[in-house]
């Protein structure tokens, strides 16, 4: 084995200890909606929206809400693949741009076991905070109440060069989750490219931020 192999193989475990590490130190609020827990008690199918960036804040929530990653095929998906999977939660390899059809087959696959899609909505490249119709074909095929899911923190490591601005929340940060209230079911007959299907999720996205961030301002 070569040291680019070995490399490669060793990754995965070092960025796990480094972000179990760091998740020991968070604070962490969740304030659910009234919504979710009706869902959750109902075991009901449901799609968790999030925007492409906070990733880092919210992947260890995933086993707790019995919910799958979508990772990309790519180099560093493979790595995010490996450590979602330490993490105790399952994934679902492509995207809307390569590996679509084999990323479905897994949601519908997972969903048959009560496994729930969280989705990065603005994914996979952009524009940023702009709702893609990924979401609603995915809340149509598996019949599930989409989620808006946000996260904010007192602190965190911003990598500015990255289309989505994505973070990771630093040493003893404090982080606030918000689960707003669901979006109704997507009837099979209605279009996901509809704008007002991405116009409504994105302005429920902003009512939950706003949300995260005045908890996290203390008003």
């Amino acid at each position: 084995m070569n040291f680019k192999s070995l490399l490669r193989k060793v990754t995965p475990y070092v960025a796990f200890l480094f972000y179990r590490t760091l998740l020991a130190t968070w604070k962490v609020e969740i304030h659910e909606s009234d919504d979710l827990k009706r869902c959750l008690k109902d075991g009901s199918q449901m799609v968790y929206a999030h925007w492409h960036g906070d990733e880092l804040g919210l992947v260890f929530l995933l086993p707790r809400y019995r919910a799958s990653a979508i990772v990309s095929t790519s180099a560093d998906g493979e790595i995010m693949d490996k450590v979602v999977h330490l993490l105790g939660a399952t994934t679902s390899r492509g995207s809307s741009t390569r590996g679509g059809v084999s990323v479905i087959r897994g949601i519908l696959r997972l969903a048959k076991d009560g496994i729930r899609p969280s989705v990065a909505i603005d994914g996979p490249k952009g524009p940023r905070h702009k709702a893609k119709p990924g979401v609603f074909e995915i809340a149509k095929l598996t019949g599930g109440e989409i989620f808006p899911l946000t996260v904010t923190c007192s602190k965190a490591w911003t990598f500015h060069k990255s289309w989505n601005k994505a973070y990771l929340p630093k040493p003893f940060a404090r982080l606030v989750v918000v689960w707003g209230p669901a979006l109704p079911t997507i009837p099979r007959d209605v279009d996901a490219h509809d704008p007002s299907l991405a116009s409504r999720l994105e302005i429920a996205m902003a009512a939950a931020e706003q949300q995260a961030r005045r908890i996290l301002a203390g008003t």
